[in-house]
């Protein structure tokens, strides 16, 4: 395998795995939040608010991974 490939692979695996996480971590946070408005309909203005700051932090974790895979892609200080 040439170094290109590797490097190629390596990108998607960095993105690829990267993005796992945050994406199980988002659907097990909707499936929640909407356990706890299905139980305490009241309380959906503290629950929606914690909702979106724990949904942008899992998005963060996503957004690093694609620059990891970007700056893998393009072989930069390789």
């Amino acid at each position: 395998m040439t170094d290109t490939a590797m490097m190629y692979l390596a990108a998607a695996l960095a993105i690829g795995l990267g993005a796992l996480g945050p994406g199980l971590g988002i659907g097990i946070l909707g499936y929640g939040a909407m356990q706890a408005l299905g139980r305490n309909p009241e309380a959906r203005g503290p629950i929606m608010t914690n909702m979106i700051l724990a949904i942008a932090m899992a998005e963060a974790v996503a957004i690093y991974a694609l620059i990891v895979g970007i700056i893998l892609a393009m072989g930069i200080g390789a």
